[in-house]
């Protein structure tokens, strides 16, 4: 699978069908894996945070979430005419209609349970290693922010029973509340970032981050 560096960062390009034939292939190994989803917050965090560019940098996929990103992969390769962005949300999603034995845990006020009530899987509130364990889940998604959910995941995989790992950040919100992500003409305009901030206000501190990103970018590939 080919893979470009921004500022520092490792990127798949794997689109979603690559993306869920390869954790299809993994969850018949017995080797446990992490996926990280990496957008421009994720690569600005990585700058100041070493620790979290090793997790990310190891991750055994790291696809692209963010319109930021898949523009700045496109301009780094002029090669390719695609944008290629495959989003956490979308490959959660994906991977649980596959069937697979799916544990979703962290978020605010239960949401990991009510989304999991919603998708006909296992959630649960805060992530417990042990209980975690006795369903010895096929796939793990995780919910605690950006930095901390990689974190979590890592320091924790070697004694988890579980296939798969990935940290959703919002994911089980946009689960619940169905109206957080944006219509999918919005999505295919690369408007998102837009309509999240619309419905949530005070998400413009985290939008500041795509613009530092962009920034830092051009000034990195000048």
């Amino acid at each position: 699978m080919l893979s470009v560096k921004i500022l520092g960062v490792r990127v798949d390009r794997a689109s979603l069908e690559e993306a869920v034939e390869l954790v299809g292939r993994w969850v018949r190994q017995d080797k446990k894996r992490y996926i990280a989803t990496i957008n421009p917050e994720f690569v600005m965090l990585a700058q100041k945070d070493e620790e979290f560019k090793k997790i990310l940098n190891q991750a055994d996929l790291a696809i692209c979430d963010g319109i930021g990103l898949a523009w700045a992969i496109k301009r780094s390769d002029l090669t390719r005419s695609d944008l290629l962005r495959v989003t956490g949300t979308d490959l959660m999603l994906a991977l649980i209609k596959k069937g697979y034995k799916t544990v979703l845990t962290g978020g605010f006020n239960k949401v990991a349970e009510k989304a999991g009530k919603k998708l006909g899987v296992v959630g649960m509130s805060e992530p417990n290693v042990a209980e975690i364990n006795k369903i010895k889940p096929d796939l793990l998604f995780v919910a605690l922010g950006m930095g901390k959910q990689e974190k979590w995941i890592v320091h924790n995989l070697p004694k988890l029973k579980v296939k798969v790992a990935m940290g959703v950040g919002g994911a089980l919100d946009q689960v619940v509340k169905p109206w957080l992500r944006a219509p999918l003409r919005v999505q295919a305009l690369g408007l998102e970032w837009l309509w999240r901030l619309m419905v949530q206000p005070w998400r413009i501190k985290r939008q500041l981050a795509l613009v530092k990103f962009i920034k830092l970018f051009f000034l990195d590939t000048q």
